[in-house]
């Protein structure tokens, strides 16, 4: 089966925007809780640590995950349909 590497693409794309924004979202409104939750994603002591989300850190944050998703969801598709064998 072939996939649609743009169709792939612009669906990550959707998705990691929204991830972007809940996660943004919930930095701004549980900065504390979050910081633990970082903690333990990353094996990391964090005491001194502050997040700092401005509007323009949020655009270029969401820019970024888009891009770089899309981008990671089109490599993948293609080189999904250059070796799929059905």
């Amino acid at each position: 089966m072939k996939l649609s590497a743009v169709s792939l693409a612009a669906a990550v794309g959707v998705a990691f925007a929204l991830i972007w924004t809940l996660c943004s979202l919930a930095v701004t409104l549980f900065p504390a809780a979050m910081t633990t939750m970082t903690e333990h994603m990353i094996h990391a002591d964090l005491e001194d640590f502050h997040w700092t989300l401005t509007w323009g850190g949020y655009l270029m944050g969401l820019i970024s995950w888009v891009a770089w998703g899309g981008v990671t969801a089109w490599l993948v598709a293609t080189v999904h349909n250059q070796i799929a064998t059905d």
